[in-house]
């Protein structure tokens, strides 16, 4: 009976161990893919690329087009006003920037951009939580001197009847965050 016993054990354990394994949710295939990587924000500009912020099912997303030359804030804020391509939108991005160019003006200087609205944000009209976040994001990766990182640039944003700006940062997920002294 001792020896049955003696036996019965190991086998038992072993069993046991592999039962537990399996109910515990270990394959035996190894890892298993849960995706792909998060994309879509750069920390550095290519100068080969012009990089846009639309909004997607997930909030502010990027897209990266081919360019010749890198654009300065102003010419990046034309494009993003003209709304995604064909392949973006297959891609599901939207904007909440509207096309009309006139309301919004920005101008590079030394590791920062001078970003003017046509109207307060409190009063604005078909940018929705989102759209400001779009227009700071792709100015501040835009071709700025300096040679800073993107999430460097300092974004003033001048509302009529103000003289001094707010000051706002891209981070690298793509948030507009208060700069920091």
């Amino acid at each position: 009976m001792t020896r049955v016993r003696g036996l019965l054990t190991p086998l038992l354990l072993a069993v046991l161990t592999g039962w537990g394994a399996a109910g515990c949710g270990l394959g035996s295939t190894g890892p298993v893919p849960a995706g792909v990587p998060a994309s879509g924000f750069q920390g550095e500009r290519d100068g080969t690329s012009v990089r846009l912020y639309f909004v997607g099912r997930d909030g502010v997303q990027a897209a990266s087009r081919p360019a010749a030359t890198a654009p300065g804030p102003q010419a990046a804020l034309d494009l993003l006003a003209r709304g995604p391509d064909e392949a973006e939108r297959a891609r599901g991005l939207t904007t909440e920037v509207t096309a009309d160019e006139d309301r919004l003006a920005a101008e590079a200087a030394e590791g920062a951009v001078e970003l003017r609205l046509a109207e307060s944000v409190a009063t604005m009209q078909g940018l929705g939580g989102l759209g400001l976040t779009q227009i700071i994001c792709t100015v501040a990766n835009a071709d700025v001197p300096g040679g800073g990182r993107p999430t460097e640039v300092d974004v003033r944003v001048y509302e009529p009847g103000t003289d001094d700006p707010w000051i706002v940062r891209c981070d690298a997920a793509g948030s507009v965050v208060p700069r920091r002294p």
